[in-house]
């Protein structure tokens, strides 16, 4: 463990750093690594997002965002006397008087003027440089993917270990955006280099402790150390020690990640698991009615460890999980394995469907003409992609996906879950059309609008064995369980329902109706956040299954799948902050107008008329407060109704094809930029002066956008003040 006095070196002068955008978590399990600073996460639980420790002779210092090493961050709080305590600290110098500590700096001119500033000897250089001079520095401070190339990192870590100093900046779920495809274990450059240290990026955000960022807390749990939480649970277990419901999740959260993170191979923490799960008798299944809590610490960490393993397997040696029957489910015995050919246009990128479904533990092989090899492909596996890690309890394996690359053209894959199988086709692929065999799996019910006989549908495809099925056209595809479809007689009715919601959404964000790729809805057990989420796919629970696949439930107005959908047309530029869920409603508000033809607007917290005018009455009684009007989403979504119905939505459609076309330079760069544009661009669309308005509701604009449409005549809603 830490050095007692490495610490308070670490922190002198420093009660405060920033936060730049999102960091994220860094797992602390070697036996001299430490954290530094923490970071929320999971609710109350911790993580570090500042974390040191020793490798061999030498010292290393991991943050948790590369902004650390940027100017404005180095200005905020005490964030650059950290970045100079830690220079020091690894230098191994702290105390020593005599010449500047010499730093190299790689590309991060901002950090080299901040250290020279602060009385270092930094000097910033590229990679080629840095390899020719690394001898005559004391500490290297680079970002981690400058320990990409392997000469790099092997100097790097000669370096550190014969006795200086590295301090280096990453971000986990940042770096896993941008490489998509590899994984944090194994591809990640730091992790590669600074596991050997017992520190490791890791997936998921932090939460700020404090403004502007994160405050250096005496309340640091010993158990964001994974050594120390895994002691702490054995003891737990064999009777010890006592654990409370807050330290259970907290030694859980801790492993959870640590086990997802180090990189292969034995540590102590997996070796001490498999000593103690045989031995304890744990029986890691998440159950809808009987989840795994967070409190539930081996359990959780136990059904990590066999996820993780399963993921490293080869395919033969995989076995189909427990868990897998209650959740996504399993194949009927005697269901015929197959052999089916695949078409797959790669000019469309995503999730391509296959109306096949892999039984959990069990091989499916796909072929890929000789051509497409390393291209980028990928054999898919499950499509609720959802991960549930940092939640409080487990109703299913908390991730049950499987992805494995298209290197060769022969792709083995099994998972111990099972799903229905996807080729994955990256952006801007030039492969064309290419036909995919899949062998070994079960077909599954598989409607697609246009290429699929209603005749054919009731009579055996809506029959097939598989688990889960999924209802398709080449602007929407849903994936259901089985058991909704199976008394679907006519899915072409749905899909055209479905058709016309894509449309309307493209329509009232001014999008071509042509999409790059259908948007994807998943109904889930559990889903990582909300009721509902957007992205790709939009994910949703199961009791909105049923919904999915009905004509009449959607043409009844369901607010919140269109309110999802509504998200993925959404625009940053006409979106300012407090107004993320108040914008995105107009696409729900419009489905149900132009759609599904209701009277009314689709949602009973949408007041109208006299009730309407009563809650803006008190709201303004006390003057108009923005953080109020940010603070309730359908009071702020009563100022666009207000513009919809004096203007109309043809007003609102030209608008968002305004900003849709604008040059990057026109494009506002702060959220007063956006409120300012948004008021004048409707304005001049609506050929009136919005500036009273806006004012009227208190959102605030400048001084200079409201000059600028005063030429306009003024314009309020009838009898509104």
């Amino acid at each position: 463990m830490a050095v007692e006095a490495d610490l308070p070196r670490l922190l002198q002068g420093v009660q405060m750093i920033a936060a730049p955008g999102v960091p994220g978590p860094l797992c602390v399990a070697g036996n001299r690594a430490f954290p530094v600073i923490v970071g929320r996460t999971g609710g109350q639980r911790q993580a570090a997002v500042v974390a040191a420790g020793r490798l061999d002779k030498g010292r290393v210092v991991a943050f948790g965002h590369t902004g650390y090493f940027d100017g404005p961050s180095l200005e905020i709080a005490d964030t650059g006397a950290l970045v100079a305590n830690a220079v020091r600290w690894a230098s191994g110098r702290m105390d020593r008087k005599g010449a500047a500590v010499r730093v190299a700096v790689v590309h991060r001119p901002q950090l080299a003027a901040y250290l020279k500033k602060a009385g270092f000897a930094a000097e910033e250089l590229d990679g080629k440089k840095l390899l020719a001079a690394l001898d005559s520095f004391d500490v290297v401070a680079l970002d981690a993917n400058e320990v990409a190339d392997p000469a790099t990192a092997e100097a790097i870590l000669g370096f550190a270990k014969g006795g200086k100093g590295v301090v280096m900046a990453s971000l986990g779920w940042g770096w896993l955006q941008l490489n998509p495809g590899k994984n944090l274990v194994d591809d990640h450059p730091g992790n590669r280099l600074l596991a050997k240290a017992g520190i490791a990026w890791a997936d998921g955000y932090l939460q700020r402790t404090a403004e502007p960022g994160f405050a250096v807390r005496a309340d640091v749990s010993p158990l964001v150390h994974a050594g120390h939480a895994l002691e702490a649970l054995v003891d737990a277990r064999r009777g010890r020690r006592r654990l409370d419901n807050a330290e259970l999740a907290q030694a859980s959260l801790t492993l959870t990640q640590a086990i997802r993170t180090l990189p292969n191979g034995p540590n102590a923490i997996s070796v001490a698991l498999r000593r103690l799960g045989p031995k304890a008798a744990i029986d890691p299944v998440p159950l809808p009615k009987k989840p795994l809590k967070a409190e539930a610490g081996l359990e959780r960490i136990l059904l990590t460890a066999q996820i993780v393993e399963m993921e490293r397997l080869a395919p033969e040696k995989v076995r189909a999980h427990p868990a897998a029957e209650a959740f996504p489910g399993l194949v009927p015995k005697g269901a015929e394995r197959v052999r089916r050919v695949v078409s797959v246009d790669t000019k469309v990128p995503g999730w391509h469907s296959t109306g096949l479904y892999a039984p959990p533990g069990e091989v499916v092989e796909a072929s890929f003409p000789p051509g497409a090899a390393g291209k980028g492909l990928f054999v898919r596996i499950g499509c609720h992609n959802d991960g549930l890690w940092d939640l409080a309890e487990w109703r299913r394996a908390p991730a049950i996906c499987l992805r494995r690359p298209a290197i060769r053209t022969q792709v083995r894959a099994a998972s111990g879950f099972g799903g229905l199988i996807y080729i994955e086709v990256p952006d801007r692929c030039a492969l064309g059309r290419i036909d995919v065999a899949v062998r070994g799996a079960v077909e599954a019910p598989f409607f697609v609008l246009g290429a699929t006989r209603p005749g054919e549908w009731r009579k055996t495809i809506r029959s097939r064995p598989a688990p889960w099925a999924e209802l398709a056209t080449d602007r929407v595809i849903v994936s259901v369980p089985s058991s909704v479809v199976r008394s679907l007689e006519n899915p072409e009715e749905v899909l055209e329902v479905w058709n016309k919601v894509l449309d309307a959404c493209a329509e009232l964000a001014a999008r071509p109706l042509q999409r790059e790729r259908p948007e994807r809805y998943v109904a889930d057990e559990q889903i990582s956040a909300g009721y509902m989420h957007s992205g790709y796919p939009i994910m949703t629970h199961l009791d909105a299954a049923e919904s999915m696949v009905s004509r009449e439930r959607l043409l009844a107005g369901n607010w919140g799948l269109f309110h999802e959908m509504g998200h993925n047309h959404q625009s940053g530029d006409w979106t300012f902050d407090g107004a993320g869920e108040v914008t995105v409603n107009l696409f729900s508000l419009y489905v149900c107008e132009t759609v599904c033809r209701l009277k009314g607007p689709g949602h009973p917290a949408v007041a109208m008329g006299a009730a309407r005018d009563a809650a803006y009455r008190k709201y303004a009684a006390t003057g108009p407060d923005f953080n109020k009007w940010k603070s309730d989403p359908f009071l702020a979504l009563t100022m666009y109704v207000q513009l919809r119905e004096a203007f109309g939505w043809e007003t609102y459609r030209r608008v968002f094809d305004e900003y849709r076309k604008l040059p990057a330079a026109e494009r506002p760069k702060s959220d007063d930029e956006k409120r300012d544009q948004w008021m004048v661009r409707f304005s001049r669309a609506a050929k009136r002066n919005l500036g009273p308005f806006f004012q009227a509701w208190g959102v605030p604009t400048s001084e200079s956008a409201r000059k600028s449409i005063a030429d306009l005549p003024p314009w309020m809603p009838e009898g509104f003040r």
